[in-house]
């Protein structure tokens, strides 16, 4: 049995709008009543998000002071998961059809996010996701869970996913983020990074993934190719 074990928010959903409109508020929350700011495009903020900029600097090149940029990052930092702002969350082109080609596959399909339950179930239930996902093939985190950070979270999920499934032949993980590849690399699974999310190829590169890929489509054909069935 194939099982793909994939991330949700990067391959499947396309997050940059809902951390944009978070950056506009706590920019516009954060200057004083007659300072200048100067509110970075789109573009060029995500970008900068992709290359791991801190957000200290991001506030910096904004026109913030020192003092502010502390607050703008810890404003953002408290913000940028909450409930309200989810709704800007879309779908990532071709994400569905994807998901679609791979269960007609017979694949079996597995979700691993750092999202607590009642996120992942807004983001299901808008766009109707839940289809691909039964409910023992959703893993994340519940909804009183205290973060302690990614990468040492996500391989705890990682290995309970692991303890939990039925056994598969062949296993593979999809993920944007350092703390998808390295919850794989921990427990012999092998990884595609994708480009399509909140890392830019020479963070993922710095992970070492077994391999790198556009978008969760370009990652189902890399392993379509490689797999025994």
């Amino acid at each position: 049995m194939l099982r793909l074990i994939t991330d949700f928010d990067g391959p499947i959903m396309d997050v940059s709008d809902r951390y944009y409109r978070v950056y506009q508020q706590c920019l516009a929350e954060t200057q004083g009543s007659d300072q200048q700011v100067r509110e970075l495009p789109k573009a060029e903020f995500w970008d900068m998000k992709r290359a791991q900029v801190p957000e200290t600097e991001i506030g910096l090149l904004s026109g913030l002071d020192a003092t502010q940029a502390g607050e703008f990052a810890q404003k953002r930092r408290q913000t940028v998961h909450t409930f309200p702002y989810l709704k800007y969350d879309r779908l990532a082109p071709g994400g569905v059809e994807t998901l679609e080609k791979v269960q007609r596959a017979g694949v079996d399909l597995v979700v691993m996010t750092m999202r607590r339950v009642r996120e992942l179930d807004e983001a299901f239930n808008r766009c109707n996701l839940g289809r691909f996902f039964p409910e023992d093939r959703r893993y994340c985190l519940p909804n009183d869970y205290v973060k302690t950070g990614d990468v040492k979270d996500k391989p705890l999920l990682m290995a309970k996913a692991l303890a939990e499934l039925p056994q598969a032949s062949d296993i593979w993980m999809v993920g944007d983020t350092e703390a998808d590849i390295v919850a794989a690399k921990t427990h012999g699974v092998k990884v595609i990074g994708v480009l399509c999310g909140i890392r830019d190829r020479s963070q993922l590169e710095s992970q070492q993934p077994d391999l790198i890929a556009n978008n969760l489509g370009e990652a189902v054909e890399m392993i379509f190719d490689r797999s025994p069935q």
